[in-house]
């Protein structure tokens, strides 16, 4: 039996952060940025309706695949259940942008 996986994507954007579900997650084609592909959102049978969730899931309508700059990740974790994607103001004290360029080119001689 395939197990099922379920990766939890945290970034940064925009002065915000988002907390994802996906099926896939990869490096991708596109240097230097990780692709996140078929993104979970929560039962559309479920009663209670969840404000954050349907925010994101209102941005990212109609989204196959995303591609992220890999330096606005923050963390990607392979978990058992799927959680409440959420957006979240940050706090300067809490979560900072990593300051330098990824790609940095070799000096010319």
């Amino acid at each position: 039996m395939a197990s099922s996986h379920i990766f939890k994507v945290i970034f940064a954007n925009q002065g915000k952060v988002y907390e994802i579900y996906a099926k896939k997650v990869s490096h991708g084609e596109l240097w230097g940025f990780v692709e996140v592909e078929e993104l979970i959102f929560g039962e559309k049978s479920s009663v209670v309706v969840d404000p954050s969730e349907e925010r994101v899931k209102s941005e990212f309508e109609g989204v196959k695949r995303t591609y992220l700059p890999m330096h606005s990740i923050v963390r990607i974790d392979e978990v058992r259940k799927q959680g409440s994607s959420k957006i979240t103001a940050v706090d300067a004290s809490n979560i900072s942008q990593f300051p330098v360029p990824v790609y940095t080119p070799e000096p010319k001689r």
